[in-house]
């Protein structure tokens, strides 16, 4: 399956290593609160990354979890070959 975002995976970790961790549903109350409309379906999307995200809901995303948008879009690193 390809990937459709590079933040899903990132969320993930930021939302498991926070203190305490944080469940999909107290994520998805706090990007509504910040006017993001989502349910908990659409952040498993997201999370699994079969879902696209939009600039806007990684900025979303990145305060209501408390990371930088540059960490969210930061790509793994793979090892391999750069293809730019």
């Amino acid at each position: 399956m390809e990937k459709k975002n590079v933040v899903g995976e990132h969320v993930r970790q930021a939302r498991k290593a926070a203190k305490p961790p944080i469940t999909q549903i107290d994520l998805v109350a706090r990007l509504q609160v910040l006017g993001m409309q989502i349910d908990q379906f659409g952040l498993s999307e997201i999370e699994s990354g079969r879902r696209p995200v939009m600039d806007f809901e990684v900025i979303a995303l990145a305060k209501a979890i408390k990371v930088s948008v540059a960490w969210l879009l930061k790509e793994a690193d793979t090892s391999s070959t750069s293809e730019y």
